[in-house]
Order: structure tokens, then sequence, then C-alpha cells
């Protein structure tokens, strides 16, 4: 059984900052592509990034592009987010993803899911 855990998640003022940590357990970590989403009130789950399984290759959605940075450790089992330039738009529920495979901005084509964590961006 896989789970994730993710961690770091806050309250922030619009321009500042914030790195996201998700832990998953089990030893077959390096062979998933790793994603992180978000989903605020009333709203579908948006893709935000993902890192393919050996850390080469990123994807990110337009909204995050040159503002969040994913990364993961592989030796830790850990993936992160680190978010710049934060908005008030950014403020969702964050959630990071694992599947097999190629990497996917569908939520539903991820297999293992964390709890989330709040992130909220404001004044």
């Amino acid at each position: 059984q896989v789970q994730l855990v993710e961690s770091g998640g806050g309250l922030v003022q619009p321009g500042g900052s914030l790195r996201l940590s998700c832990v998953v357990s089990g030893r077959t970590f390096s062979r998933y592509t790793m994603g992180w989403f978000r989903q605020a009130p009333g709203k579908e789950r948006e893709f935000v990034a993902a890192i393919r399984f050996s850390g080469d290759i990123t994807f990110y959605g337009d909204s995050v592009k040159d503002r969040f940075t994913i990364s993961r450790d592989n030796a830790k089992n850990t993936v992160y987010l680190q978010m710049n330039s934060l908005k008030p738009e950014d403020t969702a529920v964050y959630y990071c993803g694992a599947k097999m495979g190629y990497y996917s901005r569908s939520y539903f084509e991820y297999d293992y899911w964390g709890q989330g964590t709040q992130v909220t961006v404001s004044s």
C-alpha cells in the first residue's frame, strides 16, 4: 500500500513563498511519476506540476509556470513544491498524487493521493 503525506501549507502574504513536501511510503517511490494538484472551494482539481520518476523532466500548469518549482529526492521518498511570488488566487488545498508511467495533467489518472495541505494567500 502506498501512502502520501503532505505538509508545509499555511497562511502567507501575497508575494511570499512556501515549500510543500510530500513523503511517500513504500519502496517503489523512484518508479512513480509524482504530481501536485490544487483545489479551491467550488472548483475542480487543477493540475499544478509533475515530475518524472527520474526527476529529469518537469511539467507545469500555465498559471504557476515561472513561479513554482517541483523537485524530488528519491533517497528520501519525498517530492517538493517550491512556491514563490504567491498570489491570492493560489489559495487552495494542495494535493500530491502518484502514478506509474508517463505524467498526466488529469487528476483521475493518478492512483494514490495524500490528504492535502491548505495554502492561504492573504494580507
